[in-house]
């Protein structure tokens, strides 16, 4: 069995645990941890993932994330400075590219109902823009099921790092390993 197939088993166990109602926000979501070396790997297999949530009786929302940060940067009118001056861009991510990656991702956890996982793939692709931490804490008060966050990268500890680069932080959320069994 191929590394995402494992994490797709480990995954469909978590997943199939009744889901307590009264968990708060940060406390619903998941973070599907796999090796970065993987992601093509993982993009081709997402279906084991939503199979596994719809055998547990959930429903299922891909979100790609993907092309949030071009799409962003290509409806602006000052597009071409950025990339003159990409120094003059930090603001603009800080506010109004961190907001709209917010709203955006929150209007799917409100569409969504408490029996229902949001997975959100390409979170690579906010890497240098967006924090992931600070897009959960966003939406935290959106979530009503599960958001799985798919992510490549590492997990030490309660510790997480994107692509094994950046500094991770400490979170609530449950993680889903290849490297450490889940116990409910």
């Amino acid at each position: 069995m191929n590394q995402v197939s494992k994490l797709a088993q480990r995954y469909k166990h978590h997943i199939s645990v009744p889901w307590q109602r009264t968990l708060a926000g940060a406390q619903r979501v998941m973070i599907v941890v796999y090796p970065k070396e993987r992601e093509r790997a993982l993009r081709a297999r997402i279906g084991e993932f939503e199979e596994a949530t719809r055998e547990a009786g959930h429903d299922w929302t891909l979100v790609d994330a993907t092309t949030w940060f071009s799409e962003w940067m290509a409806a602006d009118e000052y597009k071409d400075a950025y990339f003159e001056e990409p120094e003059l861009l930090s603001m603009k991510l800080e506010g109004e590219f961190k907001e709209k990656t917010g709203r955006r991702l929150s209007r799917v956890l409100d569409d969504a109902d408490e029996d229902t996982v949001v997975a959100l793939l390409g979170a690579a692709s906010l890497y240098g823009f967006l924090r992931v931490s600070e897009l959960i804490q966003s939406v935290e008060t959106s979530i009503q099921g599960r958001l799985a966050i798919f992510f490549p990268g590492t997990k030490n500890d309660n510790n997480f790092r994107l692509l094994d680069a950046r500094d991770g932080w400490n979170y609530l959320a449950q993680p889903i390993t290849l490297h450490e069994a889940w116990i409910p």
